[in-house]
């Protein structure tokens, strides 16, 4: 049985201390109010998630993405098709098939595989640069040379040559990609751990006895959710323009697989001068939801940092 919030008396009224939801309200409509353009990004990246939700069960998709219908190829904005059965709020492609379900099902592929990507890197990145800036020695070392001979290469071209010697397709572009974003959150996390290391609360938690794991996991690691969470909100941004790329050079997601990428190399390439809503339309949602998760991240990590409150 859940107990009720503690209350304490003030004077002649009574104080209830105020419950988990009440905080999270209370700190999401702050956070509306000071980061408005902010908060109004991550509604939006909420909605594209949800979309990528209704998309990957087939509850939003008006019509099969990948369902040709010869009669209908390159139909306008707002058209019907010819037989009156279907409504192509964004016109078709050359196959006759609906771009907005294209469009819906793209953004399932793009934010499943950013989030994936994301999590994984994250997650291996961060513990690893953790226990290299805290322990130090050959292990640091030895592990930072790897990171320097990885990023000597820009990620886009390391990830085309690795899945072109791999060969082409969705997966291997994933762990391709996973694994090559490692790098970047190890070094931020190893630089940001290294200027907290040495803080006197650290000192203060070792002299009492505590483990090396409570010291980085308890101590360390939630004072640099800052500069993570703008790391994070950074690798989604960048995954989804790399996968687009990737599907893009024909080596990512390949035909019929609705992805932003392969829109604008296919359809979109070929048919820009007559049909331009063909490349705008998924260069459009590629533009918007990067600017929007980076706008977000943002916002969130002035939020959280105590160092930034009250800008």
């Amino acid at each position: 049985m859940a107990s009720a919030a503690p209350s304490v008396q003030v004077g002649n009224a009574a104080y209830h201390e105020p419950t988990g939801f009440t905080k999270s309200w209370a700190w999401i409509k702050r956070f509306a109010r000071k980061r408005t353009f902010g908060f109004l990004a991550g509604v939006f990246c909420i909605l594209i998630l949800l979309i990528a939700i209704g998309a990957a069960t087939g509850l939003l998709t008006p019509y099969d993405p990948t369902a040709v219908h010869g009669a209908d190829r390159l139909l306008p904005m707002g058209s019907s098709s010819l037989d009156g059965t279907r409504f192509y709020l964004f016109g078709t492609d050359e196959f006759g098939r609906d771009v907005f379900s294209r469009l819906m099902k793209g953004a399932q592929l793009s934010m499943y595989f950013s989030l994936g990507v994301t999590a994984f890197s994250m997650t291996i990145g961060s513990t690893l640069g953790l226990m290299s800036a805290y322990f130090g020695g050959k292990f640091d070392l030895i592990l930072q040379r790897i990171v320097d001979a990885v990023q000597t290469l820009p990620l886009l071209v390391l990830a085309v040559a690795l899945v072109a010697i791999l060969g082409a397709g969705i997966w291997k572009g994933f762990w391709v990609l996973a694994v090559l974003s490692i790098p970047r959150p190890l070094r931020v996390i190893r630089g940001s751990v290294l200027s907290v290391r040495e803080e006197l609360f650290i000192l203060s938690a070792q002299s009492l006895g505590a483990t090396n794991n409570r010291v980085m996991f308890r101590h360390v690691l939630p004072n640099v959710m800052a500069p993570m969470i703008v790391l994070i909100s950074y690798a989604i941004a960048i995954t989804i323009v790399t996968e687009a790329s990737l599907s893009f050079l024909g080596v990512g997601a390949q035909p019929p697989t609705p992805s932003w990428g392969v829109m604008l190399t296919g359809s979109g390439q070929a048919y820009f001068q007559t049909n331009p809503r063909l490349a705008l339309l998924p260069g459009f949602a590629i533009s918007t939801v990067v600017f929007a998760v980076n706008m977000f991240g943002d916002a969130l990590r002035d939020e959280l940092d105590p160092r930034m409150r009250g800008t």
